[in-house]
């Protein structure tokens, strides 16, 4: 999808928005050697189609945005390296803006990975009170979700230029599924978490008080959501599985075991206050252990879908 809006961009009527430069935002870069993966693709679609069309490519502007936490250290020390790998094929990359990005209506091309619906706090001390209303939970859910993407939506529309690209993608439910499913990952973290408490890594009161349903939409709902909103026109939209395109390495137990750590951690850690490393470490252990044996079998034998959507800034 990514390709596919580069490419776009730089053919026939709509050439002109970059005629100046080639602007790219990465909203959730994440640190470490994948920092890079999807404004490399955008790069590399670019110089590819330059090369096709035999033109000169344009200057690029490259937005890498994330949380302020984010070891920005390690991803300008990967940026280094890859600069001077595109000088080699005569891109010029003429600034970086990292941290907060507030673009003001200049984005040409924006991509969005994964990005996390809400999170709320709540009490899990009645566990049959808390299953019994899970489908009212997820109703609840779902109109949060639709105001908070509305509104997601119209602030990016302020960022990206007419006829811009924007591509995301994020965790959602197949078209199959029953809306309460988006909660059974909430089921596993409390099996887990439950299990840290019983041997003191961390405080059951604590405990008590962590509450993070997610609400995954469907691609009926997100379209609907889109053409409401009306600030962009959807290109293409697909569900596809987290296992698709990977090697059979990334569906073990243990690395399955640390993607969610990479997901929970901070809000982990934010929650029970604390910052050892040993912590999260068990977290680990003891979700591989669960998917292993199977204790929940629609988490672990079910991972969620995504969602991703290529869209068009409407003129």
């Amino acid at each position: 999808m990514i390709e596919e809006a580069v490419e776009s961009l730089l053919d026939g009527a709509t050439a002109d928005l970059v005629a100046d430069a080639f602007r790219i935002a990465d909203l959730g870069c994440s640190s470490g050697p994948n920092a890079l993966v999807l404004v490399s693709t955008a790069v590399d679609a670019v110089r590819r189609r330059c090369l096709q069309l035999q033109q000169p490519p344009p200057e690029l502007c490259l937005h890498l945005n994330d949380l302020p936490g984010n070891d920005f250290n390690s991803v300008i020390k990967s940026l280094a390296t890859y600069r001077e790998a595109q000088e080699v094929i005569s891109l010029v990359i003429t600034s970086v803006f990292l941290a907060h990005f507030t673009g003001g209506s200049s984005v040409n091309v924006a991509f969005i990975w994964s990005a996390q619906p809400l999170v709320c706090t709540g009490s899990q001390r009645d566990e049959m009170v808390r299953r019994s209303r899970r489908s009212m939970i997820t109703e609840a859910y779902a109109r949060q979700f639709e105001k908070d993407f509305t509104s997601f939506l119209r602030g990016r529309a302020q960022e990206m230029v007419p006829g811009g690209r924007m591509v995301l993608s994020m965790i959602g439910q197949r078209p199959e599924e029953e809306r309460d499913n988006s909660l059974l990952q909430l089921d596993f973290l409390t099996a887990i978490l439950r299990e840290m408490a019983s041997v003191g890594l961390i405080d059951k009161e604590k405990l008590d008080s962590f509450y993070i349903p997610s609400f995954g939409p469907s691609e009926k709902e997100l379209r609907e959501i889109i053409e409401a909103e009306a600030s962009f026109a959807i290109v293409k939209m697909v569900v596809h599985e987290p296992t698709i395109c990977v090697g059979k390495d990334a569906t073990t137990p243990y690395t399955r075991a640390r993607g969610f750590r990479a997901v929970m951690e901070p809000m982990i850690l934010q929650h029970f206050g604390s910052s050892a490393a040993e912590v999260m470490d068990e977290f680990v252990t003891i979700a591989e252990r669960l998917v292993k044996m199977s204790a929940l079998d629609e988490y672990p034998n079910k991972p969620r879908a995504f969602v991703a959507a290529s869209l068009v800034r409407r003129t």
